[in-house]
């Protein structure tokens, strides 16, 4: 489970490519000592599992296994070496709860509509997939690429989020352009309460 709180920027190092997988080799800050084998991170909001940890000075190196569906469902798969992904390591009891709950489940890959600057923020717009367009809501939250982010408006194009300086500084939002795929997950009460109703029909 996460937050949407990006914790530290990752740089792909190596992509390897095996039967059915590809193994990426990924750079951060996050200190060796404290990160165990098995531990789950978000990648761009993927929630990954740790197989290999290296400490290398400033911070460490880390491997992790995307399997098939993965690459099928979400960015991961356009990675390559120099890349930077967004990382949040997942919560821990007590931990606060900056964004809104996260579980590192990508229900779709969304496309940029397009970029602007918005005062002293950005407003970005994105089109979903048909398959949660109904779980995005105004006022509502929605993870970008890993992101916490505030739904502000929905049509029948896509939907709006507005970045503020400090998330634009210190995650890959900023690198976003008209035409890229995101990551998105929709809020987990959204689904439910989707799943809920959709039941209840067919009762």
């Amino acid at each position: 489970m996460f937050t949407g709180i990006v914790s530290a920027l990752g740089e792909v190092k190596a992509v390897e490519r095996r039967d059915g997988l590809v193994r990426l080799t990924i750079e951060s800050p996050y200190d060796a000592a404290g990160v165990e084998i098995g531990a789950s991170v978000a990648h761009d909001g993927v929630c990954l599992t740790i197989v290999e940890i290296q400490s290398r000075q400033g911070g460490m190196a880390h491997v992790v296994d995307v399997a098939a569906e993965s690459l099928a469902l979400t960015t991961m798969g356009d990675l390559k070496p120099g890349d930077r992904v967004n990382l949040e390591r997942s919560l821990r009891l007590g931990d606060e709860l900056g964004g809104h709950m996260v579980q590192g489940h990508i229900d779709g890959l969304g496309e940029v509509l397009a970029v602007r600057r918005d005062g002293e923020g950005w407003r970005v717009r994105i089109k979903p997939p048909r398959a949660i367009a109904h779980l995005v809501a105004p006022k509502g939250a929605i993870a970008v690429n890993g992101v916490s982010l505030t739904v502000n408006e929905v049509d029948a194009e896509g939907f709006g989020v507005l970045i503020i300086p400090h998330t634009w500084a210190v995650t890959t939002l900023s690198k976003l352009k008209p035409g890229d795929k995101v990551n998105l997950e929709a809020d987990v009460m959204a689904r439910y309460a989707a799943r809920l109703i959709e039941a209840r029909s067919n009762a």
